[in-house]
C-alpha cells in the first residue's frame, strides 16, 4: 500500500505542471500607455475588452470587445479576430505570450500585412 500512496502523492505534484498552459487572463497595459485591455474567457475562447483609455475623447471605447474568438493555436499562442478602435475595422488576430510579455497582431491579406502591439501585464 505504501508504494501506491507515494506514487499518488508524486502524481498530484506533477499534474499541475503537466496541465499548465500559458495564461493570458488578466489586465494588460498597451506599450504606449494609452489603454488597458482585460482578457478573459468567453466560452471556449479568449476575449479582450478595453478597460481604460488615457484620452477622455476615447472614453466610449471602454467596454469595447477588441479581441474575440481567440482560440489556442500553440503553446502561448492564440488566433482569432482583432477589432481596431482607431479605424473601426476587424482583422485576423493573433496573440503570443512569452513570460510577462504579450504581443498582439492584426493582419490583412492572409497575414501578409500585420500591425503588432506589445503589452505588459498589470494584474
Amino acid at each position: 500500500m505504501r508504494p501506491l500512496t507515494i506514487f499518488l502523492a508524486l502524481m498530484s505534484l506533477a499534474t499541475p505542471a503537466l496541465g499548465a498552459e500559458p495564461n493570458v487572463i488578466g489586465l494588460w497595459l498597451r506599450e504606449d500607455g494609452t489603454a488597458h485591455v482585460r482578457f478573459g474567457s468567453c466560452g471556449e475562447a479568449i476575449c479582450g475588452y478595453v478597460a481604460w483609455v488615457q484620452d477622455p475623447a476615447n472614453a466610449d471605447d471602454i467596454g469595447l470587445k477588441v479581441f474575440y474568438d481567440m482560440m489556442p493555436a500553440d503553446a502561448g499562442e492564440w488566433k482569432g479576430s482583432a477589432f481596431n478602435p482607431e479605424d473601426r475595422k476587424t482583422y485576423s488576430g493573433k496573440m503570443l505570450l512569452e513570460g510577462a510579455a504579450l504581443k498582439t497582431s492584426g493582419c490583412i491579406f492572409g497575414g501578409l500585412i500585420c500591425k503588432s502591439v506589445n503589452w505588459t501585464r498589470l494584474k
